[in-house]
């Protein structure tokens, strides 16, 4: 996933710019997610450059949320041996930056969220650019630390629930 700042063409007088506010209503959804994750982006690299006009990113973010998510069997696992080891969850927490998070967790006064991430989230056991770029983002923007729990590692840990709360509390660094 490109980090690289380039002004003169993403600047705030920039063309590109312009052709988004000509273009607004015809962006389709896709290209909405987008934007709010170019936006999210330029926030992230604090530059001072003018961004697009708030009712675009507005309608982008809006476009962005709306995703309605579903939790997996794997994510009520998780979430239940979260709370076995004593933490509150919070589930689907969406962020003010529209990414949802699967849980948040408060660890020593800190928010962490967990993200229990499918095989959709990997390539062999590399991370797509889609889950890389919401881990950058969601702690850059949000300042929200995030944890994974890969598919393949809390399936390793089988049924044993001891098991599992262990692994748990090792990746939140609950000792």
């Amino acid at each position: 996933v490109a980090n690289v700042n380039a002004s003169g063409i993403f600047d705030g007088k920039s063309i590109f710019r312009e052709k988004c506010i000509q273009m607004k209503e015809e962006f389709a959804v896709e290209a909405l997610y987008q934007l709010h994750q170019w936006s999210l982006w330029r926030r992230e690299l604090k530059s001072d450059d003018t961004y697009l006009p708030s009712s675009l990113e507005e309608q982008c973010r809006d476009a962005f949320a709306s995703t309605v998510p579903t939790p997996s069997a794997l994510q009520n696992d998780v979430v239940a041996e979260l709370r076995s080891i004593g933490l509150d969850p919070e589930e689907e927490v969406l962020t003010e930056s529209g990414y949802h998070l699967d849980a948040l967790v408060k660890v020593a006064g800190k928010r962490v969220g967990v993200e229990v991430d499918g095989p959709f989230h990997f390539v062999g056991k590399k991370p797509v650019g889609s889950t890389i770029l919401k881990r950058r983002q969601v702690a850059a923007v949000e300042g929200i630390a995030l944890v994974s729990v890969p598919y393949w590692e809390w399936d390793a840990l089988g049924r044993d629930r001891g098991e599992r709360q262990r692994y748990l509390r090792s990746l939140l660094g609950i000792c």
